[in-house]
């Protein structure tokens, strides 16, 4: 039997680079699939800003301010007894609007999606405009609120505490 035996020699360096680099490809090739999975262009609105439609307002315009660059504009919104009639934006400057050119648009969409759900549950709003959109919302949640029959609300939580004994 003739056997060749063969010697391989290998250099620690090298084979601490090649780990290295292994170890790096491996990271960036994760990198790249977490960055480019399709993700959902719409988002929900913050639970917290949820209203249901059973409340009851009293009838009225309400504002809430907004200070944006030492500007005020108003958000002010007009209900009735059980209605969200309007959602409009008072005192928009050019200014503003030069330097926050999503406000506009954005408050169009929402305020459209807000009247014709008659709350904000199950509002939408795209990434592209996810902070100038929750900023509105909150506004527009601060001036329901302040809209929202004190009465009637005692009156829901005591039906729902009486059905949480019963069940």
């Amino acid at each position: 039997m003739s056997s060749k035996t063969k010697i391989v020699v290998l250099h620690v360096k090298e084979l601490i680079y090649t780990g290295i680099f292994a170890v790096l490809g491996i990271l960036f090739i994760i990198l790249l699939i977490i960055m480019f999975l399709p993700k959902n262009e719409k988002e929900s609105a913050v639970s917290t800003m949820t209203q249901t439609t059973t409340n009851t307002y009293i009838p009225g315009v309400y504002t809430t301010s907004l200070i944006l660059n030492d500007n005020v504009v108003e958000i002010e919104v007009t209900v009735d007894e059980k209605n969200i009639n309007s959602i409009r934006l008072v005192n928009l400057d050019e200014a503003v609007t030069t330097m926050y050119p999503l406000i506009q648009p954005s408050f169009e969409e929402l305020s459209n999606q807000i009247i014709a759900n008659q709350s904000l549950e199950g509002v939408t709003y795209s990434d592209d405009t996810k902070y100038t959109s929750m900023i509105l919302l909150n506004a527009i949640s601060a001036s329901l609120e302040k809209a929202i029959d004190p009465e009637t609300v005692t009156d829901l939580e005591t039906d729902t505490e009486t059905t949480a004994v019963t069940n």
